[in-house]
């Protein structure tokens, strides 16, 4: 008797977890069933890269010096000093000069780098167009998915 007791009680936990699992009906009705889609990758023929460019403009600080004249006499004298310094290499640190007029002006560059690349490219006779991250090369790898449309079923009738 036990044993009775005890194969219906499986079966009755057992169908009542089956009635869980179930889709009630009316949501059967509704619900649209679609397949995992068709897809496959395949190779394009690249026809032309453009870059894509940022500018960036960036100022800077530097210092500009311009000589100042100096008397022709010293500076005569200057440069003969200078001249027998520099051949017995007694001289190690040079000394800035301070004939000079320095004053920090600040000058402007600008940079331009590349941040995407617009690319043709043709498949199976048709030309496209992408933004890419990078350069692809020849060659563009492709993801091709082939999808039915489908139309709405009318519900009057």
């Amino acid at each position: 008797m036990n044993r009775t007791v005890l194969q219906v009680s499986i079966l009755v936990l057992v169908s009542a977890a089956a009635s869980l699992w179930t889709v009630p009906v009316a949501a059967q009705q509704h619900t649209t069933v679609l397949q995992a889609e068709n897809v496959r990758f395949d190779y394009a023929q690249v026809l032309r890269v453009t870059p894509v460019y940022q500018t960036l403009r960036a100022t800077t600080v530097e210092q500009q010096c311009e000589p100042e004249p100096a008397d022709k006499s010293d500076s005569r004298l200057s440069r003969v000093v200078g001249a027998v310094r520099e051949a017995l290499g007694r001289e190690r640190d040079p000394k800035p000069s301070t004939g000079e007029n320095c004053k920090p002006v600040p000058v402007e560059r600008e940079f331009r780098r590349p941040i995407a690349y617009d690319v043709d490219y043709v498949y199976k006779g048709s030309r496209f167009r992408s933004r890419l991250p990078e350069d692809p090369g020849n060659k563009l790898k492709v993801r091709v998915a082939v999808t039915p449309v489908i139309t709405p079923i009318s519900t009057s009738r």
